[in-house]
């Protein structure tokens, strides 16, 4: 989607733009390509066609491989999630529209770039402290556990003090990935009992 739009400005949008974007809020992400880019467009403007883009392109966007597994089985044992993410209320409707049972089962959800209580996007912690707070319970960082595919979430997490398990993009440079307290190469690896979760049955 990013690709598309920055193509239709005559530039690439090179790995190297990915890893500075990645996992950060809209608004960022447009600011970072405008400028980078030198585009002939304000941050807002990007972001706004970037948005109607996404409301064709991220619509049935498919489930991770293990996510769906994942959601019932935390659901099932009452351990209680939310969804932090660094997208907007209007992406997430579109991208979550085809799963709208699944998605209930979340407590609650925080979407970055539109919630006012998330002062600075990733790689700053506030996303995921914000996420924690809204649980009745207000658990201690420690007691968090954060699913992520992101260098820069990773960070938000560990800076929350947090554990962060990260299922990155294949072509991502391991090095990028050291950081985090587990690297998976799919969500359907994760075994809930090396965190003290109940085990799938």
């Amino acid at each position: 989607m990013i690709t598309q739009l920055c193509a239709q400005y005559g530039h690439e949008y090179t790995n190297e733009l990915m890893m500075k974007v990645l996992g950060g809020t809209e608004q960022r992400l447009a600011e970072i390509l405008c400028t980078e880019l030198q585009l002939p467009i304000s941050p807002g403007g990007f972001r706004d066609q970037l948005l109607v883009l996404g409301d064709t392109m991220l619509a049935n966007a498919p489930l991770l491989d293990g996510a769906e597994k994942l959601i019932h089985h935390l659901h099932k044992t009452k351990v209680p999630f939310a969804l932090a993410t660094s997208s907007s209320e209007r992406s997430v409707k579109t991208k979550i529209a085809g799963y709208k049972s699944l998605f209930d089962l979340f407590h609650h959800m925080v979407m970055g770039s539109t919630d006012p209580e998330v002062k600075f996007g990733k790689p700053h912690p506030d996303i995921f402290l914000v996420a924690a707070s809204r649980f009745p319970e207000k658990p201690h960082p420690k007691k968090c556990l954060v699913f992520e595919d992101s260098p820069h979430g990773v960070t938000a997490a560990i800076t929350a003090g947090m554990q962060a398990v990260m299922v990155p993009e294949k072509h991502l440079d391991k090095k990028l990935t050291s950081h985090a307290t587990i690297v998976l190469p799919s969500l359907a690896k994760f075994k809930p009992e090396l965190f003290g979760l109940p085990p799938f049955s």
